[in-house]
């Protein structure tokens, strides 16, 4: 089955991005083939595309989407043709209109889901889930600060810091950004470009700082984020959007207070199918109570995924943001 999708044959900026034609082979044992109906758009793609994360080339992108089962290869027993299905992870290649995978990554979705707030929710929603209530288990009453707090996991974030009774701080950079994380949960804003984070935060905190610090944005934060810190408390750096980290002294984290330090991936906490049902179970939960909502604030067609980088990187979005593959009216029904 021919199929369109996005390819890389270097690293570089979003003009190495090819749209092409290819083969989405027959599934194999322990596969499946999808008709894809949307696909996620996540800052790890952006790695991806410049090197920071390495694959070989020529190479593909993308960790999510949503769609339906078309065909199943030999052993496969919990997805059939015609399930509505999404993923968030296995290998790259989420950005095409058709792809054959491997089908422990597939979950049936709730009727109540649609395939655009499937791929906007997914590794996104499954990404708090594991920060929230693994990386560090909030609780009632805690005050944590989690930066970029109007993107797609911020928004998230919001809402089910607010569902637990936990008061979370968000950092954004325009006021705009800051009314959008409000809205959705947070209980204060820092825009970045005007306030001194971390004298904002001491002085929200009584001086104290806060138990856990969730930073996505890396190495324009991570110091700030530290300062942020109370005595022992933890430094979660889940994301790279202003570059990396620069290299520093593990004596810093004993200087300021005997600060823990950890840098997690999605896929270290969903590492088989018994974690992947469990997280998705409560994702599924949250969203389907009404607790947490996911808006698709943002979509391209596929064929302009180059776009959606730039505006990405740009941080002209807010909230998800879903690519749409062109599908023939076979394929589509």
């Amino acid at each position: 089955m021919l199929a369109k999708a996005i390819r890389i044959a270097a690293t570089g900026g979003p003009e190495v991005m090819e749209y092409v034609d290819v083969e989405a082979s027959a599934p194999g044992p322990g596969e499946a083939r999808i008709v894809q109906h949307a696909i996620g758009l996540n800052f790890i793609d952006v790695y991806f595309r410049t090197g920071l994360y390495p694959q070989p080339l020529p190479g593909y992108l993308g960790k999510e989407g949503a769609g339906v089962v078309e065909a199943v290869g030999e052993g496969v027993t919990h997805v059939r043709p015609g399930d509505r299905v999404a993923y968030a992870g296995g290998p790259l290649g989420a950005y095409a209109s058709v792809r054959t995978m491997p089908a422990r990554f597939l979950v049936r979705l709730p009727d109540a889901i649609g395939f655009e707030t499937a791929a906007a929710m997914m590794l996104q929603g499954l990404t708090v889930q594991y920060l929230l209530r693994q990386t560090y288990p909030v609780k009632a009453g805690d005050t944590i600060l989690f930066h970029a707090a109007a993107g797609g996991v911020g928004l998230i974030a919001c809402q089910w810091a607010r569902a637990l009774g936990v008061r979370l701080i968000g950092t954004v950079g325009s006021k705009e950004k800051g009314e959008l994380a409000l809205r959705h949960g947070a209980a204060h804003v820092i825009n970045y470009n005007d306030e001194d984070i971390v004298a904002r935060v001491r002085e929200l905190t009584g001086g104290e700082g806060v138990p856990v610090v969730y930073d996505s944005v890396g190495k324009d934060t991570f110091t700030a984020s530290l300062d942020c810190l109370r005595r022992r408390g933890l430094m979660v750096s889940f994301g790279n959007a202003s570059g990396a980290v620069e290299p520093f002294a593990p004596a810093e984290l004993s200087r300021r207070g005997s600060l823990f330090l950890t840098r997690p991936t999605l896929f270290d906490y969903m590492s088989n199918q018994e974690e992947q049902e469990a997280m998705t179970a409560e994702l599924f939960e949250m969203v389907g109570s009404g607790k947490v909502k996911v808006e698709v604030r943002q979509t391209f067609a596929l064929a302009e995924a180059g776009e959606a980088h730039r505006a990405l990187e740009a941080r002209r979005t807010t909230g998800s943001t879903v690519l749409l593959p062109e599908l023939s009216s076979e394929l589509a029904s």
